[in-house]
Formats: C-alpha cells, sequence, structure tokens
C-alpha cells in the first residue's frame, strides 16, 4: 500500500534532481574558457514505481510513478572525432616546427649581398685575377691576401650561425623528451585514479577531460594512436610500442652519441632500443638537427674543403715574388698525425681503419681518350656499396660522370696534371667520418694499370677503410694521397700565417724545369683565378656556382614546403577543432536556457511539496476536529 507520506519523497527527489542540474549548468558556465573542458549534461530517469509485476501486487489501476531520479552526468563527447584531432594534430606540429627552423637557415643564407659569401668569393677571384696582369706588385698580392681573409671569416660566420642553430635544435630536444616523460606519467597516473572512480560507479568526467587534453598535448610530440576497447585498460602506443597501459608507462631516455658529435641519442628506458619517430614535433626536431642543418653543414665544409684544396693545390705549384714554392694558400689540418692514415677507431689502443680524404692517380689521362677495357667499380654509398661499371667504348670523362651521377659518396675529376682524382665527400649515416673514402674495388683495369691508383684488380687489391694502413693497397710511383682533415674545415680554415707574414710567397708564376718563372709571368695567378668556372666537383656540383645555386634553392624549397604544409595541416586543424568546439563546446545561451528549465521545474516541484505538505495538514490536524 502506498504511504500516506509518498508524495513528500517523490517531491524531495525531483529538489535534489533539479538541484543537480542546476549544479551542472553552473559546472559548465565556470569552465566555459576552461582548455579542454566537455560541456556535462545531467540524465534523469523516472524512478522505479512503486508496483512490480507480479501475482501478489495490490489491485491498482496501474504503476504508480514515484518521481526521477539521477541517472548519470555525462560528457558531450565524440570518440571518433577525438581521435581524428589526436591522429593530425602531430603533423600540425611537425610542420610548424621544421617551419620555423628553415626559416633561421634561410635568414642565414639570406645575407646582404655585400657581406655574404658568394660576394667575398667573386672579389677573392678577381684579386687573383688582377694579380696574373700585375704578377710582380706587392699591391696586388695585399689584395689577395685580405680578400681571402674576408672570404675566411664568411665562411666562419655562417658556420658558426649553423652551428648555434643545431645547439638551439638539441636544447628544444631535450626539453621535448622531458614534457613527453611528464606526460606519460601524467596521463598514466589519470588512468588509475579514472579507473578508481569508475570501480566506484562514479563518471569522473573532469578526469577524462584532462586526460583527453594531455594525449592531444602528447600527440603533438609523437604521432600516437590510442586503444579504447578495454574500458578498464587506456593504453597508447606509437610504432607498435605501448608507451601507457593503464598506470604504467614507459619514459624516453637520452644519452649522448659520440658517433654523432655528442648530440643527444633518444631510446626507450626499458630495454635501450632507439625510439623510431615518424611524426610530431620530435621527428621533426631529430631530423632537423641531424638531417636539415647537419647536410647544411656537411654543404658549407664541402665547398670549404673542396675550395681550399684545389686553390693549395695550383698554390704548391707555383713560385712567389720572392721565389719561395711549395706553400699552402690555406692552413689545412689532418684530423690525425699520422702519414697513411691510420686510426684508431674503437678505442682499443691499436690502428684499426685508414682516414684518406683524397686519392690522385699516378698516370696522365686525356678526358677523350677511348678506354678499349671494361670492368666494374665498386664504391662506397649511402646504404653499402655502389657498382659503377665501364665499358670498351667508354671515354674517361664518360667514367667520370657515371662516377660523380653514381650516388656513391666519393667524387671524381683529372687534376690539372690530367691524374684521376677520387675525393671522399660528407657521409649521410653519423656512423661513418665525413670525408674518408671507404672502399675502392675494380674488377678490370681502369683503376689499376689505367689511372695508376690500385695495385691490382678484385677483392685483394681492394683499398677498404676498415683496416690499417690501406694505403699499401696503392700503387707508388706519382701516386698521391692525403689525409682526411679535421672535422667541419669551415670552422678552422684560415690563410697561412707564413704568407701573412710574408705575403711576397704568395705564387703568381710556375715554374720551368724546376726553376722559378720569368718575370711578368702571371700562369699560377691565372689557373687559380680560373677555378671560378671550370668544373672542380664540390660534392656533387660540378662548379662553385652551381653549389652556391643549389644550396639557395636547396633551403628555399624546404622552406616552401615547410610553409604550404603548415598551412594546409592548420586548415585541417581549424576545422575538426570548430566541429569539437560546436560539439563539446560550452556555449552561454544553451546554457542560460537549461538553466531556466532547471530553475523552473526547481519551483514547481518545490509548489508540489507545498501543496502536499497543506494536503496533509488538513488530514492530521482537521479531520475530526
Amino acid at each position: 500500500m502506498q504511504s500516506t507520506f509518498s508524495g513528500i519523497e517523490l517531491g524531495k527527489r525531483g529538489l535534489v534532481s533539479h538541484t543537480q542540474g542546476l549544479s551542472t549548468i553552473g559546472h559548465n558556465l565556470s569552465n566555459a574558457s576552461t582548455e579542454g573542458y566537455s560541456r556535462q549534461r545531467i540524465r534523469l530517469n523516472p524512478t522505479d514505481p512503486l508496483y512490480v509485476p507480479g501475482l501478489s501486487r495490490e489491485e491498482t489501476p496501474g504503476q504508480i510513478g514515484q518521481g526521477t531520479d539521477i541517472a548519470r552526468i555525462e560528457r558531450i563527447r565524440d570518440d571518433l572525432l577525438e581521435g581524428r584531432i589526436v591522429a593530425q594534430a602531430n603533423g600540425e606540429n611537425y610542420w610548424q616546427t621544421r617551419d620555423k627552423y628553415l626559416l633561421m637557415v634561410e635568414k642565414i643564407y639570406n645575407e646582404p649581398m655585400d657581406v655574404s659569401i658568394r660576394s667575398h668569393l667573386d672579389r677573392f677571384w678577381s684579386a687573383w685575377q688582377e694579380l696574373s696582369i700585375h704578377p710582380s706588385e706587392m699591391a696586388a698580392r695585399m689584395a689577395v691576401l685580405e680578400r681571402g681573409k674576408t672570404l675566411i671569416d664568411a665562411i666562419h660566420s655562417r658556420y658558426h650561425s649553423l652551428k648555434q642553430t643545431r645547439a638551439m635544435i638539441e636544447d628544444e630536444i631535450k626539453v621535448a623528451v622531458g614534457e613527453v616523460n611528464s606526460l606519460l606519467k601524467d596521463i598514466a597516473a589519470l588512468n588509475d585514479r579514472i579507473l578508481k572512480s569508475k570501480a566506484m560507479g562514479d563518471s569522473p568526467n573532469d578526469l577524462m577531460d584532462r586526460r583527453d587534453l594531455l594525449v592531444e598535448k602528447l600527440s603533438g610530440y609523437l604521432e600516437i594512436t590510442v586503444e579504447r576497447r578495454d574500458p578498464d585498460e587506456f593504453i597508447l602506443h606509437t610504432g607498435g610500442y605501448h608507451i601507457v597501459q593503464g598506470s604504467k608507462f614507459q619514459p624516453l631516455g637520452m644519452e649522448g652519441d659520440p658517433q654523432n658529435e655528442g648530440f643527444s641519442r633518444i631510446f626507450w628506458q626499458r630495454d635501450g632500443e632507439d625510439v623510431r619517430l615518424r611524426g610530431g614535433k620530435l621527428a621533426a626536431l631529430l631530423e632537423l638537427r641531424d638531417r636539415d642543418v647537419r647536410g647544411e653543414i656537411q654543404n658549407l665544409d664541402t665547398f670549404t674543403l673542396n675550395f681550399i684544396d684545389l686553390v693549395n693545390e695550383v698554390h704548391r705549384a707555383g713560385y712567389g715574388l720572392n721565389q719561395k714554392t711549395g706553400n699552402d694558400f690555406f692552413t689545412e689540418y689532418p684530423s690525425i698525425n699520422n702519414l697513411a692514415g691510420n686510426y684508431d677507431r674503437n678505442g682499443d689502443g691499436a690502428y684499426d681503419a685508414s682516414y684518406i680524404f683524397r686519392i690522385n692517380g699516378a698516370h696522365s689521362l686525356n678526358p677523350q681518350d677511348i678506354l678499349g677495357i671494361s670492368g666494374e667499380l665498386i664504391l662506397p654509398g649511402p646504404k653499402g656499396n655502389i657498382r659503377v661499371p665501364y665499358h670498351a667504348t667508354d671515354t674517361v670523362g664518360d667514367v667520370i660522370q657515371r662516377i660523380n651521377t653514381s650516388g656513391a659518396e666519393i667524387t671524381a675529376r683529372l687534376d690539372r696534371e690530367g691524374r684521376l682524382s677520387l675525393k671522399g665527400t660528407p657521409s649521410s649515416d653519423v656512423a661513418y667520418p665525413d670525408f674518408v673514402i671507404r672502399h675502392l674495388e675494380d674488377t678490370g683495369q681502369f683503376l689499376v694499370g689505367y689511372t695508376g691508383i690500385l695495385r691490382q684488380s678484385g677483392p685483394e687489391g681492394a683499398f677498404d677503410w676498415g683496416r690499417a694502413d690501406a694505403v699499401f693497397s696503392l700503387q707508388g710511383g706519382g701516386l698521391s694521397y692525403a689525409v682526411a682533415p679535421l672535422s667541419h674545415p669551415s670552422g678552422w680554415i684560415e690563410v697561412n700565417r707564413e704568407l701573412v707574414l710574408e705575403p711576397a710567397s704568395i705564387v703568381a708564376s710556375f715554374g720551368v724545369a724546376g726553376r722559378p718563372g720569368q718575370p711578368g709571368d702571371g700562369a699560377a695567378a691565372l689557373a687559380i683565378a680560373s677555378l671560378r668556372n671550370h668544373p672542380v666537383m664540390i660534392g656533387k656540383k660540378t662548379t662553385f656556382d652551381d653549389y652556391f645555386a643549389d644550396a639557395v634553392a636547396g633551403i628555399g624549397l624546404k622552406g616552401e614546403q615547410a610553409e604550404i604544409m603548415l598551412r594546409t595541416q592548420q586548415q585541417i586543424m581549424k576545422d575538426l577543432r570548430d566541429m569539437r568546439e560546436s560539439l563539446s563546446g560550452v556555449n552561454i545561451d544553451e546554457e542560460v536556457a537549461e538553466m531556466i528549465k532547471f530553475q523552473h521545474g526547481y519551483a514547481a516541484v518545490a509548489r508540489f511539496i507545498s501543496e502536499f505538505t497543506r494536503m496533509l495538514d488538513t488530514i492530521i490536524n482537521r479531520i475530526g476536529a
């Protein structure tokens, strides 16, 4: 039988429900500007009726309602939309980071014309041209000397600017790794709190909003996917590696990598495995540091090393006003003080590698000569050795061009005496040193009897850097080689101090039969000036002009790509975030309308209780009086 006072209980439930509805509206309005907050709605259900179906129930015209109950307080959130935002956020941050730093590099290259490397190099060549016209004048030699110094200063300035940019990226990587570990720890802690709340039957909406916000922030650093198949276990993984599973997480570790100039290597602390990143801010920073900016430094080093090597090659052969010869114009510092290039690479106290930068053959060649022999060259490449065939109908020039376009980390040219000159280039793999020839092998006779570089054909006669005294596999006689230079020549190159102290030693003429040239002979100065337009192979570029054009165009195209991709990603993310905001964001007008509805409901329930109380007062206090 229904209680006389059941109406009071029914009204109380209504008051509690509408009060909670008003509190939920107030919570929404208070968090209208809170980042990551999703609006919440109270869901009301009718309370179970007094009588349930059964044979023993009392006869009544129907089930008697008992008011309303709070079923749940839910947040308005679309998990599929959230998944799309998380998946796209790494792309936005990736291109944003690249755009930022590539713009810095562009500004380094966009020097005013009167202080750029290109303009200083032009003045340097012009000074040698002037010296070739006035080979007996000291003023022309002083001009060469001073313009050489200003050119070196410009090279140093660009190198240090690029080096500082790379150091800035390294610092940001360290900060990013700390942020990632902090986010992983916070997400795992929230998982634990959410699981405990759900176990108590609660709906921890604010905690889940906070977790979703942290996941979105984390997705800006890493390309992550969210696994929600188990409602009791929230899982994040990247590249197939679980980084968060419930309350457990896998932090990142960092340590200096000696093979990469001490820059940090990022790994998983659990097993020490290298982190493989495909998107996000962290991947962009690593690519910028180890590929883009490192590549720009390598390009500058390539220009610098080949430039000083070519100028010194001619300068050593010439005679100065004081009849001195054999002097370098620029100072070259070898990476090791060992004439055979032997180096202890693994640090065990024994030589185990040979660091050779340049090898010049013993025989003079003509680029138009037909070989008449065939075989295959085996040269070092970015990912293993590269095979370069040559045929009996090829010319010497054909083989040189084939080497230079093969993708091998080596370049070829004929020096001023017509000898084949092979030079190491920067390595794409940080595990290998720059400007080191790693392998030379010939199945035929081109590198053996024809050019006079190797002693014999086949693997047994190959030159390989992975052993000491590798130069013994080279022919003797007229062959010459140079030890690899100290790393980053663009940072230490300088004009020979002997020439600074005695400018008369700057050459202008070539000797004849081992004797100084005649007065007025400017052939050596002209030979240096002509390097400006001759094919000299600056890395993979044929001339100095090719190098400068490629350097500016390359960084410009990278910057343009980053800018376009960033705009595209930002528009995609804007559309997704606008869609989320329309669904989950707090709309003040909508909340006010909901508030009015609950206010009216509360007032109506209060009026009901008041009327029911008056009825009870009549029954209790007035009937039978």
